[in-house]
């Protein structure tokens, strides 16, 4: 039999333990703690690397007596100081016992000093179960400038649960303190700061911290914390103190010891340990019944606090659960009060209105040093949420790219979402091409040429180049911004998702603009780089030919401006789609590149498209563009698709009302039968509209 790792812990099992868990070999690690096995069936040998911590009937440890060591209580005592994964360390005259033990993924460690220490769980990325390194202890790598820095430098690790067991106790009340610091988790761009660490603590069984994140409640990464419990009471001599991971935080990061239960060092100390000699005492009738009342009439007080503050809770724990999460995050940018944002905008003015998106309205507004912003205040009837909101802001703060729109900061009080953003002064690219006359820009065909190529290397930077690699999904013109110089920048990223550096697509709600959605994202929900790509092929068409994709019909015939190029390129006559606005003196081999390249990016098949850098060298001059014929099969793979699709907006156009996860029954293709079938919650699609 190979070398397992199996857990039982924290069931209900009885009877002897099974001859073949006996058998198993010695470098395999097996957990029975937390059961009711029988007494008579401990294992033959003495085992490290199988835990039997209060693995039988009434709690006991199924450990034979040399293994134990046979430890008796021959006095009790009043305190005990642990500096968990460290050595011996002396703090303020107080002697802090070792605690270097490596640990391991099913262990129990009795300690000579009568003390015991049960470790259970496997990290998931160490990969060796029986690994001699030290897995389970934690070691700071930076310089600590807190008090007492000796007592955090080490902690003590687990992925799932982590038990101080202390014995030989006097009867009486006790004061445990917890000393905590985040030392694994960093709180720069690593993978290290990826991590969010939420454990419960249980002390004599009873839950006294639940979800604890110990960065959050520090305020930041290697500060310390020390959480206090008073009146612990001792009756049996024993103290049990439990740190478990209740399923909650961050497991799916590449680094361990970013999740599962931390602790750097454990007080405990009698309140009678000027007075040994004197008997503990629990307390008196009288005091409980005092404590009796006072607990009445809390429960009471209690009650009534949740009562009158039912109307407001939600929007209080959403506002606190924002502004948490906002701190949580690395952030590039800064935090805005709503008192500035007011100042700014003029208490949102109207006057200063200039845009009105998908999530919301945006504003103009003046900063005190004279920085002209764009405020975009998401409405509360917005479907980008407090999720979304934060995803928003935790990708874009650390973008700077010149093709990509700079966030300032952002603001979240009471019900205000709101981000400040870099102000365009000359609005959107459909603005400038699709708007009325009089907002229309005369963009010339150098100026054309310039905006494609910018988009362009913005979607190369996002797909290739930025730290955190993303696809952005909602590729559209009123989505690309232009600034006083008709440079574009592309916005919006609500429904951008992290690249998932393991799969080859994300298959997930789409979320996007008809007539910019690539047919395998429409019709599967198949997302990958290759759908923005599709999207900038669309773009490029509108930017050479000055109209909208789907809001452009030259005939019957036609269902969308996409539609007649590919009817243009078939006869052979691509130049029909330059705008006339740019007059005849414009350079024709560049007109063609950009058509070229753009019904190459359109192309039904993602395979066949190009990658964004790809698209940019062919932008540039520097590659050729691979043109592909009307005549490959791929050519029209998807078209009947791609109409049905399009057919059906355009019964929707004269309305502009927002397409439902109803409308779209007869859209959704079944795998297994490539026949359409009616999916009510197998696809949502937002609708867009003009957002500066």
């Amino acid at each position: 039999m190979e070398s397992i790792t199996m857990y039982l812990t924290n069931n209900s099992f009885t009877g002897p333990i099974p001859d073949w868990i006996k058998r198993i070999k010695v470098r395999s690690q097996v957990d029975l703690s937390y059961n009711n096995f029988s007494e008579d069936s401990e294992p033959p040998t003495c085992r490290e690397t199988v835990n039997l911590f209060k693995s039988s009937s009434g709690g006991k440890n199924l450990q034979l007596s040399e293994c134990l060591g046979n430890y008796p209580c021959l006095k009790d005592r009043y305190s005990l100081y642990i500096n968990c994964g460290g050595k011996n360390v002396t703090i303020g005259g107080i002697d802090y016992e070792a605690d270097n033990d490596i640990g391991g993924a099913a262990k129990y460690v009795p300690m000579i000093s009568n003390w015991e220490l049960s470790s259970t769980g496997h990290f998931w990325d160490i990969t060796n179960s029986t690994s001699i390194d030290s897995d389970y202890l934690a070691q700071n790598i930076s310089v600590l400038r807190m008090n007492d820095s000796e007592l955090y430098t080490t902690a003590r690790l687990s992925p799932l649960s982590l038990t101080y067991y202390i014995r030989c106790l006097g009867k009486g009340n006790y004061t445990v303190k917890l000393h905590f610091a985040e030392i694994v988790i960093r709180g720069n761009s690593s993978f290290y700061s990826l991590g969010r660490r939420i454990f419960d603590v249980y002390i004599q069984g009873n839950l006294r911290l639940k979800d604890f994140n110990i960065k959050r409640t520090a305020k930041g990464v290697d500060k310390e914390y020390v959480h206090e419990f008073k009146a612990v009471a001792v009756r049996d001599k024993t103290l049990e103190i439990r740190f478990r991971w209740a399923g909650k935080g961050t497991t799916d990061v590449p680094k361990r010891g970013t999740y599962g239960p931390l602790i750097s060092a454990i007080s405990v100390k009698s309140g009678k340990l000027d007075s040994l000699d004197e008997e503990f005492k629990p307390p008196n009738d009288r005091q409980k019944k005092i404590l009796i009342v006072v607990g009445a009439v809390v429960l009471f007080l209690l009650l009534v606090f949740m009562i009158l503050g039912a109307l407001w809770w939600k929007g209080l724990w959403d506002r606190i659960s924002r502004e948490e999460e906002l701190r949580g995050l690395d952030l590039k940018t800064g935090i805005f009060t709503l008192r500035q944002i007011k100042a700014a905008t003029n208490n949102f003015d109207e006057a200063n209105k200039i845009g009105e998106g998908g999530f919301g309205s945006v504003y103009k507004g003046i900063l005190l040093d004279g920085t002209i912003v764009a405020v975009k205040q998401l409405s509360s009837r917005s479907t980008q949420g407090h999720r979304e909101f934060v995803n928003e802001i935790g990708m874009i703060s650390g973008l700077q790219h010149p093709n990509v729109v700079r966030l300032y900061g952002c603001c979240a009080e009471g019900n205000q979402l709101l981000l400040v953003y870099e102000y365009m002064e000359n609005n959107n690219l459909a603005h400038s091409l699709f708007g009325e006359k009089e907002v229309q820009l005369n963009l010339d065909w150098p100026t054309r040429l310039r905006i494609c190529i910018g988009i362009a290397k913005g979607l190369a930077f996002l797909h290739e180049e930025s730290p955190l690699k993303m696809v952005h999904r909602d590729i559209k013109t009123t989505n690309v911004l232009l600034d006083k110089d008709i440079n574009p920048k592309i916005s919006d990223f609500g429904l951008a998702r992290l690249d998932e550096e393991e799969n080859t697509h994300i298959s997930t709600r789409v979320a996007g603009t008809i007539g910019y959605m690539a047919p395998e994202y429409a019709l599967w929900g198949y997302l990958t780089y290759k759908a923005d790509v599709y999207s900038f092929g669309v773009v490029a068409l509108e930017i050479v030919a000055g109209k909208s994709n789907m809001k452009y019909r030259p005939n019957e015939n036609f269902v969308c401006l996409l539609d007649w190029a590919l009817v243009e390129q078939q006869k052979g006559n691509l130049m029909e789609l330059v705008d006339p606005k740019v007059g005849t003196e414009f350079n024709k081999e560049e007109a063609m590149t950009i058509i070229k390249v753009a019904l190459l990016c359109t192309n039904s098949s993602p395979a066949l498209r190009p990658t964004m850098s790809q698209v940019v060298s062919m932008l540039e001059g520097r590659t050729a563009v691979h043109e592909i014929t009307s005549t490959d099969p791929s050519f029209y793979g998807d078209q009947i698709g791609f109409k049905s699709f399009s057919n059906f907006d355009l019964q929707r156009s004269a309305t502009h009302s927002p397409i439902r996860s109803s409308d779209t029954h007869s859209l959704v293709r079944s795998s297994d039968s490539h026949s359409l079938v009616r999916s009510s919650d197998s696809m949502h699609i937002e609708s867009s509209s003009t957002s500066a």
